[in-house]
């Protein structure tokens, strides 16, 4: 077995730091697993109710903290598909650090006046995340900014893996795990978490069709970039992950299931007919998957859905 990148320590510490700042989001039981064996149950862990409405926030927050106050003080870069960075201008904000977000023209209207609600500069970079990124990087080397990974950074990891904390804490039962894959850094946080504490449990990851990065680069067996994505989930749609977040993937999820844009949008409607719960499509994506059949279920007794960002996208 490779040794993995993030030890039990690193989440736990993690944990600790972000603690005080975040919240320990409800694992709301959700009724019978949809397909499942009977007497199986679905739960939904609400990070849709996290600090700035993802689970971002955890790990920007435990990177931000982790930075030496000279470097936080230099300010803060980075780019994102909205959430990571109203997690960077979150945690920016508790640091006393300045903020600047390059987004990518999919990101919707509204999260960009959120961040500059949250006191965040935005500057408008190219057609997706990638593009955005490179400005930032470049935006880092030219003003001296610390710059921010959304996914490819042990600390950000960690923080995201405390998802997986709160999990098993609530349910020590779960014994499968869907998890929506943007970046990656959720799922190589929480799967890191659950292969150190309970290693039976199943991982599975969730993708757009339109943005199948982690599925293209399972099956090829390196990173692979995208030529184009074609998803409306922008926050799901990077056209490359990164090496860190490959070899955490490869070594502790089964396997990534692809959905649709339109089964997002029907398993967000679901959310929000059923428990009042308002989803964007990443949000939706992992109860997309279950609903999609295309995952077996065979022997779970108890699933988690990660409700993973709030949003109306998915309702219209």
């Amino acid at each position: 077995m490779i040794p993995l990148a993030i030890s039990l320590a690193d989440l736990q510490a993690a944990g600790r730091r972000i603690a005080p700042h975040l919240r320990h989001t409800p694992l709301l039981d959700a009724g019978p697993l949809p397909g499942g064996e009977p007497g199986s149950r679905l739960t939904l862990k609400l990070e849709n109710l996290q600090v700035t409405g993802s689970f971002k926030a955890r790990g920007a927050t435990n990177k931000v903290l982790s930075l030496p106050p000279e470097q936080a003080a230099r300010g803060l870069v980075t780019a994102s598909g909205g959430n990571h960075g109203l997690g960077v201008a979150f945690a920016g904000r508790l640091a006393g650090s300045s903020v600047t977000i390059y987004l990518p023209a999919n990101v919707p209207p509204a999260k960009a006046a959120k961040l500059e609600r949250w006191g965040a500069r935005v500057v408008w970079e190219g057609e997706v995340w990638d593009d955005a990124n490179r400005a930032a990087l470049e935006a880092a080397s030219r003003e001296g900014l610390t710059y921010v990974h959304p996914f490819a950074d042990r600390e950000v990891i960690a923080g995201q893996g405390t998802v997986g904390l709160e999990i098993l804490a609530d349910a020590p039962e779960t014994d499968l795990a869907v998890v929506a894959i943007g970046g990656g850094g959720l799922i190589s946080g929480v799967a890191t978490t659950i292969r150190h504490l309970r290693p039976g449990t199943r991982v599975v990851g969730v993708e757009p069709t339109g943005a199948a990065k982690i599925h293209d680069s399972l099956r090829a067996g390196r990173v692979v970039e995208l030529a184009a994505v074609s998803t409306a989930a922008n926050t799901l749609a990077p056209r490359r992950s990164d090496e860190m977040n490959f070899e955490i993937i490869r070594e502790t999820v089964e396997g990534v299931v692809l959905v649709t844009d339109e089964e997002m949008r029907e398993a967000a409607r679901w959310l929000w007919f059923e428990a009042g719960i308002a989803a964007e499509l990443s949000g939706a994506a992992a109860i997309a998957a279950l609903f999609s059949g295309r995952m077996s279920l065979s022997g779970i007794r108890s699933a988690c859905a990660i409700v993973c960002g709030a949003g109306t996208d998915g309702l219209v």
